[in-house]
């Protein structure tokens, strides 16, 4: 009588086996899965809230930019904005923040001086404020700080420069103006 032995077939217990390590591997699986997509979900939380931080420290420019001089028909020496919070902004420290002044041949951080002085060559100072409630550098809801700017070198006829507000929190406050062709003591400059 011949007899088969036949190795090659599963019995229950060693299907069950393989059914557990299954198992097994695919919850270690899905627990990575799961926690990648918690982390991605959180850094992309993270990196929305720092945009809407942000976005919401801007600075606009209210009413016209001037340019002055002591004599009509020489370089405009001081130039004159005011700035407030757009709306929904939150308040900017304007200890903290950064004047710089470009035009075509050169690129300059102004220096900040005292508020309610008048800046030096090279400096910049807020003026006055309007609709003060603190008496502090923090420009808040419903207050328009008055700067005034002097960059080192004058603003001849016809040039083209920018002044960049940079607050430390927020996005920078671009301003960009062309000296008229004749420049007179007072200056609205576009």
């Amino acid at each position: 009588m011949r007899s088969f032995k036949n190795d090659n077939a599963f019995t229950g217990l060693e299907a069950a086996i393989v059914l557990i390590a299954f198992v097994v591997v695919a919850a270690v699986f899905s627990y990575v899965v799961l926690g990648a997509g918690f982390f991605t979900t959180q850094k992309s939380q993270e990196v929305v809230h720092t945009g809407v931080q942000q976005a919401s420290s801007t600075l606009e420019i209210v009413g016209n930019v001037y340019g002055t001089t002591a004599l009509a028909g020489t370089p405009i020496e001081v130039i004159n904005f005011t700035c407030a919070l757009a709306p929904g902004g939150t308040p900017v420290d304007f200890e903290k923040v950064v004047l710089t002044y470009s035009n075509a041949t050169q690129l300059q951080t102004l220096t900040q001086a005292g508020k309610g002085t008048a800046p030096g060559s090279g400096g910049w100072s807020i003026a006055s404020v309007q609709n003060q409630i603190t008496n502090d550098s923090v420009l808040e809801r419903g207050e328009q700080f008055d700067i005034m700017a002097k960059p080192s070198n004058g603003i001849t006829k016809n040039d083209y420069f920018t002044i960049e507000v940079k607050p430390s929190i927020g996005a920078a406050l671009g301003i960009t103006r062309t000296a008229p062709a004749s420049i007179q003591q007072i200056n609205i400059l576009y």
